[in-house]
Formats: structure tokens, C-alpha cells, sequence
């Protein structure tokens, strides 16, 4: 199929600024975002053996989109991406952030020099919470614009009784950690008047590992389950051993799916919540992940680092995107654009009728007209980054380019859906890749980004993969 070229437009586009909306007239906003979360693994998206009641119900009554994607596929140059509006090369988190890039006296603020939405939102008059993952830096610290910050410093932990930071203060808590994010979610809504809109970030930690602790109330269901949902596939070699346990282990699977559970319970919660409180009516609610997760699809266990080399299959960037916004979002539909995480920034300030300033850098546009009824014009492509490896996706082909040490990929997505097939030396697909690898390099270059294989100049990061396993040859 012909490949579009990329223009100067495309680009420019993500500068738009969105008409002002009063403050007054504006909704309050809730987003929940799961972590290490397929679209495949909820109910609404297919796996009915997933119970997620409250999840199927926002899509349900609201709007879900059939193909959103995450810029990359690991969790803190996502986040950052969905912060920004930029990709990995320009905001500099490429990787995950170790524990002392994090947090404590070593980390940063590695937004330093980009507007993140939300301080743009603290501007336009919002109230603003976040409980739950940050792992951008600086853990501990409220930023960002957000007045009431509950997290756990360093992005992870167990489930069972951890320790959070509650605006400033460090708390051990008792019990189960997507319950405690929900309580201090709730805590800050308690607190939220008339006078002022609110945004509510609720970045969960479910369903990333470990897998130590689940309540029985949300593992019972999956008692004896066949978990139908989960392929039986042969031991991808290029998996990560870090992960391979999980491999075809019923217990994994139990654990996944009763932490997906669990944090669906807690979305209930906090719709409850909303209609105690009078306001649901006037909040819209945005559920969705970080980034995808591969639990036996194509032979592995985890996401974009699942593998090495590093991998960016449908299962580890596919993500669910739900909008629910009763009486403007109309209920029932389903959309199939293709959105990136890149593009949240000016969907979210358009959608509230917010105005920012530009930034060239951002690369995302608005899909808001999806939801309101007037679809847009839109593209026929996503891009991708990961620390070594960069890829571009249309409606139906993919080309996944790595530095030289580690084989570039093509899948022809509608005759191998699976992605079982690297066709990229076919001599049919031979003006495609050529056409894919061009716009690429187009896009990238376009967007202030170094060769591929210069990549390590984009970050100032501690990187785990220069202690990554090396694949087989």
C-alpha cells in the first residue's frame, strides 16, 4: 500500500491551542491508568473470564477506543509521555527509573524544561490529586501542579502493607495497595467543594508484579479457572529470565487476573464516590494503561523488556481507552483511530476547553472530536521508541527498527495478526519496509531525535540494559 508522506503539518498540529472554556463550566475529571495492563485482559476488550464489571460498565456508557497505543512499552518514559506530550528523545527517559533515579537525594525533575498538562490545568483554576504510581522522579515530592500527593516512592513494591508519602509525610500502612491508593483517593475528594473543578489521577500499581499478594476476595473467582485467555505458547527465546517462571503457570495467571479485579472493585469504589458526592453527572471519567502486557502471547511473559532484544508486539503497546462522560460522551461507542499516549496532552485540554501555551516538541493532536461527535481528519500512523529500538505503525503493517547489534522486524498485520512472522527480508514487502524505514527516519528526525544508533545521548538515566542478558545467536 502507498505510505503517506510525512509533512511539516502533521507536526504543527500537536501545537494547536484549544479555545478557553470559563472555569466555572468546566467538569471535573477523574483518570484512572492501570500498569502493565493489555487491553485484552477486561472484559469489554474480549476476556469475559476477567471479571471487571465496572470497567465494562464506563465502556458501556461512554466511549472505547479499539486501537489506542502506548508510545513505548515500559513505564516511566510512558508516563513522562503522557505528562508531556512528548516522546522519549525529547522529554530523556528512555527506560524505567531505577530506584535512585526515582526518588531520594540522587533523583530530579526529569520534566525539567517542559509544561506538563496538569500545571496547565492547576493554571486554568483545577484542583488537582494524585494517589498512587509515580515514578517520574522525585517521588516524594507534590508536583506537577498536583495539591494532594500519595504514592509510594521508587514505582514499586509489595502489595501487602507498604509504605506511601502522603503530602510529605511517610505513612506504613496495613492492608492491600490498590485498596490504600483508593482511600487516599477518596480522602482527596472528601475534601473537594463547589468553588473549583478537580482532576483525580489514580494511577494504579495493579496488575504489574510481584504477584505476593492478592486478597481472597478478589482470588476466589478465579479458583480452578481455565484461563482461557492466557495463550499456551512455547517459551519465546528471546524472553526475559527474569520472567520466565510465569511462563504457563496457572498461579500467574490467578494472580494477574485477581489484581485486575481488585483494581476494578476500586473503581467502583471511587464511582460511588461521585455519585454520593452529586457530581458524577458533571465528571468524566478516563480509564486506561500505561502500556500493554504479554502473559503467554507470542511465547512471553511481560511487556516491551519481556524480551531481549526489547520487543514492541501489539500485546506490550495496545492498551484500553475508555472516556465516560455521561449526557456529552455519548454511550455505547466504539472507536478505531489509532491513538497514542502522545496524544492525551492536547485531547485532555481540549476536551476542557483549556488553553496552554505551544510547544513544537509535543507531537500529539486532539482526538476529542471522536468522542463529541465530530471526527477530525486524522493520521494513518503511530510511532514508537524504546532505548534501542523504534518502530512505526499503520492501520495494517508494522516495521520495528534496533541498533545494529539486534534484527529490525516487519509484520504484515493483516495477514499475520498474530505477529508470527518476520517478513521484513520478503522480497514482496521490499518497497514497504523501504517506505516505512524512510518515514521513520523522517519522523524521528523531524522530532529533534539522534540516529538510532546514538540513542544513549537522549538520557542521563541509569540504564538496567547495560545489564540485560544477551539474546541467544
Amino acid at each position: 500500500m502507498p505510505i503517506a508522506k510525512l509533512t511539516r503539518r502533521t507536526f504543527l498540529a500537536a501545537s494547536a491551542v484549544p479555545l478557553a472554556m470559563p472555569a466555572a463550566s468546566r467538569p471535573n475529571v477523574v483518570m484512572f491508568m492501570t500498569d502493565d495492563h493489555g487491553a485484552w485482559a477486561t472484559g469489554t476488550y474480549g476476556c469475559a473470564e476477567i471479571q471487571t464489571p465496572n470497567i465494562d460498565a464506563l465502556a458501556a456508557g461512554g466511549a472505547k477506543f479499539t486501537r489506542a497505543f502506548a508510545c513505548t512499552p515500559v513505564c516511566s518514559p510512558s508516563r513522562m509521555t503522557y505528562l508531556t506530550g512528548t516522546i522519549p528523545s525529547r522529554h530523556g527517559v528512555q527506560d524505567w527509573l531505577v530506584p535512585e533515579d526515582s526518588s531520594g537525594p540522587t533523583s530530579r525533575n526529569w520534566y525539567a524544561g517542559f509544561t506538563p498538562y496538569s500545571e496547565i490545568l492547576k493554571q486554568s483554576g483545577y484542583s488537582l490529586g494524585m494517589c498512587g504510581k509515580w515514578h517520574m522522579g522525585n517521588d516524594d515530592k507534590a508536583q506537577a501542579g498536583f495539591d494532594y500527593w500519595a504514592t509510594i516512592p521508587g514505582g514499586g513494591g509489595p502489595y501487602k502493607d507498604p509504605t506511601f508519602v502522603v503530602n510529605g509525610e511517610t505513612r506504613a500502612m496495613k492492608g492491600f495497595k490498590t485498596d490504600l491508593v483508593t482511600d487516599f483517593a477518596l480522602d482527596f475528594l472528601s475534601h473537594q467543594t463547589a468553588e473549583k473543578p478537580f482532576y483525580l489521577l489514580i494511577p494504579f500499581y495493579a496488575p504489574h508484579t510481584p504477584y505476593d499478594y492478592q486478597p481472597d476476595e478478589y482470588r476466589k473467582p478465579y479458583d480452578g479457572g481455565a484461563f482461557s485467555c492466557f495463550p499456551r505458547t512455547p517459551m519465546n527465546p528471546w524472553q526475559n529470565r527474569g520472567l520466565a517462571g510465569n511462563h504457563n503457570n496457572t498461579k500467574s495467571m490467578q494472580s494477574y487476573s485477581a489484581l485486575i479485579t481488585g483494581m476494578d472493585h476500586n473503581v467502583g469504589r471511587i464511582l460511588k464516590k461521585l455519585g454520593e458526592m452529586g457530581v458524577r453527572e458533571n465528571t468524566l471519567v478516563i480509564f486506561t494503561a500505561d502500556q500493554g502486557w504479554n502473559a503467554g502471547h507470542h511465547g512471553v511473559w511481560g511487556k516491551g523488556n519481556g524480551t531481549v532484544p526489547f520487543n514492541m508486539y501489539e500485546e506490550s503497546l495496545r492498551v484500553p481507552l475508555i472516556w465516560n462522560h455521561p449526557g456529552k460522551i455519548r454511550a455505547g461507542q466504539v472507536l478505531d483511530p489509532m491513538v497514542s499516549s502522545y496524544d492525551y496532552f492536547p485531547t485532555i485540554l481540549d476536551y476542557l476547553g483549556v488553553s496552554g501555551t505551544s510547544d513544537k516538541r509535543r507531537v500529539g493532536r486532539s482526538y476529542a472530536g471522536f468522542l463529541l461527535g465530530t471526527p477530525p481528519q486524522w493520521r494513518d500512523r503511530l510511532y514508537f521508541e524504546y532505548e534501542y529500538v523504534r518502530g512505526v505503525r499503520t492501520r495494517n503493517l508494522k516495521y520495528v527498527e534496533r541498533t545494529k547489534n539486534y534484527p529490525s522486524e516487519f509484520f504484515d498485520l493483516e495477514a499475520d495478526p498474530g505477529e508470527t512472522r518476520n517478513a521484513i527480508a520478503d522480497p514482496k514487502h521490499a518497497k514497504q519496509v523501504e517506505a516505512l524505514r524512510a518515514d521513520l527516519k523522517t519522523f524521528f528526525e523531524s522530532n529533534g531525535a539522534p540516529p538510532i544508533e546514538d540513542w544513549r545521548t537522549t538520557t542521563k538515566q541509569k540504564l538496567t540494559v547495560d545489564q540485560a542478558i544477551p539474546p541467544p545467536k
